[in-house]
């Protein structure tokens, strides 16, 4: 079936205030967010740890729309059902987190959620030509994922034109998580992407309290992104 390719903001919730999800997640959907990424990080897989499933549960009812779940980290399956039961209704597991990710995207499947597969840097667009058929996402790292705040990896464009070509018809996203701002989100939405993951650049000068400044950080990401289109 066809799927909606406008462009969508991710703002991630990682770069909001960590004593106050419930309310940036509220508040960034009412200033325009598409969906809210979740940026679950262990440690292991990268060097951070953010927050596990009880988070995602406890940010759920707050949230509306879709929850887009990544997961850095390693092993996946024995947390899937876990991440299921909090309420993601997108899962992203890494290709580099395990030798058997065509099992992973099918137990993400199994679980009712959407599957989503990502790639580092340094991965190849070949390295999930094999698994299109499973995914309803592609995540293109453009930053070494486990921190906020890194800067836009630029050789990563002709990987997202590479993949973009590689989808054809599909139904499949490609997301852009790392360094998006006004700046770098034409380059990746003219290259082909349609789901922009933000941080700061969302977050930037606002608050829960406060939040018109995600509204306005949302619509130029977006505009900046549509006119490359």
């Amino acid at each position: 079936m066809p799927i909606d390719r406008s462009i969508k903001i991710a703002p991630s919730i990682l770069a909001g205030d960590f004593a106050d999800f419930a309310g940036e997640c509220r508040a960034i959907e009412a200033q325009g967010a598409d969906w809210v990424h979740v940026d679950v990080m262990d440690g292991h897989f990268v060097p951070n740890i953010t927050f596990g499933p009880a988070t995602c549960a406890a940010i759920r009812p707050h949230i509306k729309g879709t929850m887009d779940v990544h997961l850095m980290i390693a092993p996946v399956d024995p947390y899937i059902e876990a991440f299921a039961r909090a309420g993601a209704d997108i899962m992203t597991a890494h290709v580099e987190a395990g030798p058997h990710i065509h099992r992973t995207l099918q137990a993400i499947r199994a679980a009712g959620v959407r599957p989503g597969v990502a790639i580092n840097p340094g991965t190849p667009a070949a390295a999930v030509g094999e698994l299109l058929d499973l995914v309803d996402l592609v995540c293109v790292m453009t930053v070494n994922p486990g921190f906020g705040g890194q800067k836009f990896i630029h050789s990563q464009i002709a990987k997202i034109a590479e993949l973009r070509a590689m989808i054809g018809d599909r139904p499949i996203h490609i997301e852009i998580d790392g360094g998006v701002d006004t700046t770098t989100a034409p380059l990746v939405a003219a290259a082909g992407a349609d789901v922009l993951v933000a941080g700061s650049a969302v977050f930037r000068g606002g608050s829960a309290a406060a939040p018109a400044a995600y509204g306005a950080n949302i619509a130029a990401i977006r505009k900046a992104a549509g006119a490359a289109r």
